[in-house]
């Protein structure tokens, strides 16, 4: 409502100062009219006799420059510039003539000050002749300007009583109008004000305008981005306890068994003991990871990552798993700058390097190799079945229920997801027969915008 009263109202303030210099234009113009009228009325009666120049007043002409409430003044002089007639202190005149003017006459009007008054002046040139001599007078008349100023108060008075009623009645519809406009708003946040935590269902609202429509659609959107959300996080707690839950108990009859065998040491089950030890800490660090990609994901993104040498950090990070399988391993990572977080792309290239690793067999080839923004990690292992490609990206599903959380590519892909990447697995045929499996990412140059 400010927003719209505030302009009208200084637009109106503008006008209104407009409008009163206007008046006071208008004034001066009307009043400057009545004493030329004056100053000629007294001209007239200038005459030549015996070669002086002489001016009689009437009564009927001193009768003339009564004005009402304005008191007026005149000083007549000859062409030498001495007095004639009226007031003898008048000031005399000591302007330049105006070399145009707007009425048929050589006048000039002036504001001065008389007996301590200000006053406006005309000062008429006027010519007399005779078959005597010729020449020209000079006729000077005053007035006061208590009606000027008087009417101009009054004017500016009725000017700002209108301008003021103008602003109350914008004042009162625009607060109307916008009270009016804004209900279907306030009912709206009324209604989502009193939802509980948990109720995410669309909102409704039929009498909300046409023009609100798109709002309303948005905030549905929005409903149902959290419910779909928080769907995934109820899902992924009740999946992670569950598998959580599975090592552990694991791991305490572990324990148990070791502490009440009769008669063995129980140091033959700490392999077993270690092994499901690592199995949890790794299903631990890949739910973490799994939050913490979608943390960054709501992060602004970050310039570029050289995923050439992200790619021979996380190859040296995993040589001893490489040697130790006696792996034929081939690196071929040329440095590529490409849109992402370092560490989301450090995370994508372990993933998939370790589990190309153990599908690997005992000294088997393996490569990794980055060329053109594009990442193919190359396994001779036994490559994967059609029905389980998808499935393979849904959290906790895994093609070896021994090995490995699940996780592995479902991090993988909301990573892809993040930066703007695609993945694809795909089994690679030699000869006629499975030669193994190629997990090929593409990323987005840096030197490509971000999609809109």
């Amino acid at each position: 409502m400010g927003w719209i009263v505030l302009p009208i109202a200084c637009f109106i303030a503008f006008d209104t100062i407009s409008l009163y210099q206007r008046a006071l234009d208008a004034i001066t113009l009307a009043y400057d009219r009545t004493l030329l009228s004056s100053a000629r009325n007294i001209g007239e009666l200038l005459s030549i006799k015996g070669g002086e120049l002489r001016v009689e007043l009437p009564y009927n002409a001193l009768e003339m420059l009564d004005n009402g409430d304005a008191r007026m003044m005149y000083r007549v002089s000859g062409f030498n510039g001495e007095f004639l007639s009226g007031y003898a202190d008048f000031p005399a005149y000591e302007r330049t003539p105006p070399q145009r003017s707007a009425y048929d006459a050589l006048v000039d009007f002036y504001d001065g000050e008389f007996h301590g008054e200000p006053v406006r002046i005309a000062a008429l040139y006027q010519p007399v002749a005779s078959p005597d001599a010729r020449g020209v007078a000079l006729v000077q008349v005053a007035e006061t300007l208590e009606v000027r100023r008087r009417l101009a108060r009054q004017i500016l008075l009725d000017t700002l009583v209108r301008q003021a009623l103008l602003i109350s009645v914008v004042a009162l519809i625009t607060w109307f109008v916008v009270a009016h406009a804004l209900r279907p708003i306030e009912a709206l946040r009324a209604q989502l004000e009193s939802r509980s935590d948990r109720d995410l269902s669309p909102v409704s609202d039929p009498n909300l305008p046409t023009e609100l429509s798109p709002l309303l659609g948005a905030v549905n959107q929005l409903m149902q981005r959290l419910q779909r959300l928080h769907g995934h996080q109820r899902q992924f707690v009740r999946d992670a306890s569950h598998q959580l839950r599975t090592p552990l108990a694991v791991l305490k009859t572990q324990v148990q068994s070791a502490m009440c065998a009769p008669g063995k040491d129980a140091s033959a089950a700490l392999p077993a003991m270690h092994a499901t030890v690592d199995r949890a800490i790794r299903l631990a660090n890949q739910m973490l990871a799994l939050a913490k990609v979608e943390q960054v994901q709501g992060q602004p993104e970050p310039a570029t990552a050289d995923l050439g040498a992200l790619a021979r950090e996380v190859a040296l990070d995993l040589s001893p798993l490489i040697g130790e399988r006696n792996l034929d391993f081939e690196l071929q990572a040329e440095s590529t700058l490409v849109h992402g977080h370092a560490w989301m792309v450090r995370e994508l290239l372990r993933n998939l390097l370790h589990n190309a690793i153990r599908e690997t067999p005992k000294r088997g080839e393996l490569l990794l190799r980055v060329a053109n923004a594009e990442l193919l990690i190359s396994d001779s292992g036994p490559g994967i079945a059609p029905e389980l490609r998808e499935r393979l990206f849904e959290p906790f599903h895994t093609g070896h229920p021994t090995q490995g959380s699940g996780l592995g590519l479902s991090i993988c892909r909301e990573i892809c997801n993040s930066v703007g990447a695609t993945i694809e697995l795909a089994n690679r045929q030699y000869a006629g027969r499975l030669a193994g499996l190629d997990a090929t990412v593409r990323f987005r140059p840096a030197t490509e915008p971000p999609p809109a």
